[in-house]
């Protein structure tokens, strides 16, 4: 088996350095801050005391004496008492608030949290929805400081949920604020409807101001945060922005819909005609800030007609990114799931039109219950597509085998002249019909593959909570054990699913090494060893669906590595072959014979120099 013990040796003790080194300065680090922590103790107490809650309670007066000034025409509506009314379909907990008469937080029945409870969404004080309006000459306020009349819920014919909230002002002035639920559906119909509208805004112009807190929904609070993003359909074309660091975007195009995208689920204000101007903001939590993923603030423009009386249907979704549940809108949304972005958005074809239908209809011949063996299913069916660009990889290795013994005999006979050696390769490669890039051109067409799966299993929503063998979240990494500190670039624990996919890709790389001719390149001769070490710190953090499917597809790939190897490739054939094209007449095209020029003229300048 061609590899070198020293070589694996080495790479052991390294990593054990890599994790002693690390242990060592957190141990460190805990230490310094701990002392930090003693010393801006002993601070506090030199301090004196403020009682809060005496300031708390002198800054909510402050604020409710402003709000009843602006408020102006609206001043009874400033003052009142926050009532909470919940209206439920077959999905979703909706809870609306007379303050603002508006959707306040929302729980999903299907999903459960890191906490074990149902998924919350909006959950949170500083989340709010509101516009402004004039009240008086000079004076405006904004609608989520006012109590409107309480709720008023009915229900109709059709099973759909209605309700509504409405204050009152003088001189015909009447602001309505209208929602329908409907029984298995996410999207929420929100109408705002004013009356006496020519007074109560400027310029024809209904400016919204949406803020909403994205909770934490994944164990995994930072790889959550890794995918989130600020989302936007502008003249009927999706885009996004990555939302890991701070975000201020405006869009100057209608805007039918925009909101904030967590990795499995997603919160959205939409408007079909069009928001004329959106100033999106995103301010993603600190990293100490566990219970939160960032904060979206919008400000949204809807120009209205001219007269009394307006009304703006609007609609509001909160929930899961199930491609299939989006696409139904016919609006784009469906684009929210990532089933490829970036340099690699071509694969989300490949997503959309195979691997996702596939994995679909194998869910539902074997039951959701059983992802991890629909995961199984789905690896054997790819590679059985791309049987053929495999078979073709290992004939290709097969012939390459074959010329091993007149390689090493040239190297013996040319010695290190790396120049040398270069042109008999390429000079036996011609006479003996081989292509020593055979094997990697098949390779190369199964990188789509590769990043559609990649993209696909950090976004199928199906995986979520699913457990399989040890792993208990097929949509999170597997942990078989934490640290209590955190390896730089690797993490805090320890993923199984990684580090048998890791041991395979191993298995391959020796596998492959042995039936490979030494090219003489250090670089390349321990490559193969190099790339499955990396994978335990790119790997560690990925769901374990990911893993669990690279791990299956490499053993597919030994296993189908030594059956088409000893039992399909007649190797006898194959050295037949070889020598009768080494019979044939040899024609030289004009890249070889310029490649060939080139590379003798280099031989003798370097022979040139070294008798210098």
């Amino acid at each position: 088996m061609g590899f070198d013990r020293n070589t694996i040796t080495g790479f052991v003790l390294l990593g054990l350095l890599f994790v002693g080194y690390f242990y060592y300065v957190k141990t460190g680090q805990n230490a310094l801050n701990a002392e930090k922590k003693r010393f801006a103790d002993s601070v506090a107490l030199t301090k004196p005391k403020v009682d809060t809650a005496r300031l708390k309670a002198d800054s909510m007066r402050l604020t409710q004496l402003r709000d009843s000034v602006s408020a102006g025409d609206f001043e009874q509506a400033a003052k009142g008492t926050e009532e909470v009314t919940m209206v439920e379909n077959n999905l979703a907990k909706y809870s609306f608030s007379n303050k603002g008469g508006w959707l306040q937080k929302i729980e999903l029945k299907k999903y459960k949290g890191p906490d074990s409870q149902l998924v919350r969404m909006n959950d949170d004080v500083a989340a709010s929805f509101g516009y402004a309006i004039n009240t008086t000459a000079g004076q405006s306020t904004e609608t989520h400081k006012l109590f409107f009349n309480p709720a008023v819920v009915a229900k109709t014919p059709a099973g759909e949920q209605t309700i509504s909230y409405q204050v009152v002002g003088p001189n015909g002035k009447i602001i309505t604020h209208a929602f329908v639920i409907k029984p298995d559906d996410y999207m929420v119909d929100a109408t705002i409807d004013l009356a006496g509208a020519d007074q109560l805004l400027s310029k024809q112009s209904l400016n919204l101001r949406w803020q909403t807190i994205a909770n934490r929904q994944q164990a995994d609070v930072e790889y959550e945060k890794s995918q989130s993003r600020l989302v936007y359909n502008t003249d009927n074309e999706f885009d996004y922005n990555s939302a890991v660091q701070p975000i201020n975007e405006t869009l100057d195009k209608p805007t039918q819909w925009v909101g904030f995208k967590q990795q499995f689920f997603n919160s959205t204000l939409l408007y079909a005609k069009g928001f004329s101007t959106v100033q999106a903001e995103v301010a993603p939590a600190v990293d100490t800030v566990k219970t939160h993923v960032a904060a979206l603030m919008v400000n949204a423009r809807v120009q209205v007609p001219a007269g009394n009386r307006v009304s703006i249907p609007l609609q509001l979704f909160y929930g899961p990114n199930d491609y299939y549940v989006l696409k139904k809108y016919n609006n784009n949304m469906q684009s929210i799931v990532d089933l490829g972005s970036g340099m690699f958005a071509f694969v989300k074809y490949l997503n959309m039109w195979l691997i996702l239908p596939v994995f679909e209809f194998l869910t539902r011949m074997i039951g959701s219950a059983s992802m991890g063996w629909a995961i199984l299913l789905l690896t054997i069916i790819i590679r059985l597509l791309i049987a053929p660009l495999t078979y073709s990889s290992y004939l290709s290795g097969a012939k390459m085998k074959a010329l091993r013994p007149e390689l090493d005999a040239m190297k013996a006979r040319v010695g290190n002249d790396q120049q040398a050696q270069s042109m008999e390769q390429m000079k036996l490669f011609r006479e003996a019909g081989v292509n020593p890039l055979g094997g990697c051109i098949p390779a190369l067409f199964q990188i789509p593959i590769f990043f559609a799966l990649f993209s696909f299993f950090n976004s199928n929503i199906d995986l979520r909570g699913e457990s399989f063998l040890w792993a208990t979240d097929l949509s999170s990494y597997d942990s078989i054990f934490n640290f209590g500190f955190t390896i730089p670039w690797y993490g805090n624990h320890i993923s199984l699913f990684t580090i048998t996919a890791c041991l395979t890709s191993f298995a391959i790389s020796m596998y492959t090494m042995s039936s490979t001719p030494d090219t003489g390149n250090p670089v390349m001769k321990y490559m193969p060893y190099i790339f499955p070490f990396m994978m335990l710190f790119f790997f560690n953090k990925l769901p374990s669906a990911l893993t669990w499917y690279y791990t299956v597809s490499n053993a597919i790939t030994l296993a189908l590595q030594f059956v088409i190897q000893n039992y399909i490739i007649d190797h006898d054939k194959v050295l037949a072959q070889i020598k009768a094209n080494k019979l044939k007449p040899k024609t030289k095209s004009k890249w070889q014979e310029k490649l060939e020029s080139m590379q003798a003229t280099q031989q003798t300048v370097a022979q040139t120099k070294k008798k210098q």
